[in-house]
């Protein structure tokens, strides 16, 4: 089997590239790497995250929304749990569309939404499922030690 190394980029389809632009600059820190009028392209450092925004010319639909087949959401990773606060707090200060921090059974996640709404997540795993994490990315486990790993993993959650 072919094996696949990691993500390599998310392409979003956004209705005001300057506005999508200064979003993911300005909020996230991604920096511009290419224009080509329609589109552009965007690095994260140090995560050499790569993001592509595009406004098509004949682009149909409003104000985007994870009811719609496609795209639900795009996670992103935060460092910690404290720089996931520091993230909350910036979003405040500016005037970012986000729900607070949330608990949830492998870790913590804090939605926003861009300009044009989309669902985007900042997270951070529990110690024991970046823990598990870690050990899937060795690449030294079977489908079904991964499985079964994860079995063992909700059971411990609903307590059994």
């Amino acid at each position: 089997m072919p094996q696949l190394v990691r993500v390599d980029h998310v392409s979003l389809t956004v209705t005001d590239l300057e506005v999508s632009h200064r979003f993911y600059t300005e909020v996230l820190d991604f920096i511009q790497i290419l224009d080509f009028g329609y589109g552009r392209i965007y690095l994260h450092n140090p995560s050499a995250f790569i993001l592509t925004l595009v406004a098509h010319p004949d682009r149909a639909g409003g104000r985007f929304t994870e009811l719609t087949t496609g795209l639900d959401h795009l996670g992103l990773a935060a460092a910690d749990l404290d720089d996931l606060r520091l993230w909350e707090e910036r979003f405040r200060e500016l005037g970012v569309e986000f729900t607070p921090i949330r608990e949830a059974e492998f870790g913590y996640h804090l939605n926003f939404r861009d300009p044009d709404g989309m669902a985007l997540e900042l997270g951070v795993s529990k110690d024991d499922f970046a823990a598990a994490m870690e050990l899937v990315k060795t690449g030294q486990l079977s489908k079904d030690q991964i499985q079964e790993y994860a079995r063992q993993m909700l059971a411990e959650l609903n307590g059994g």
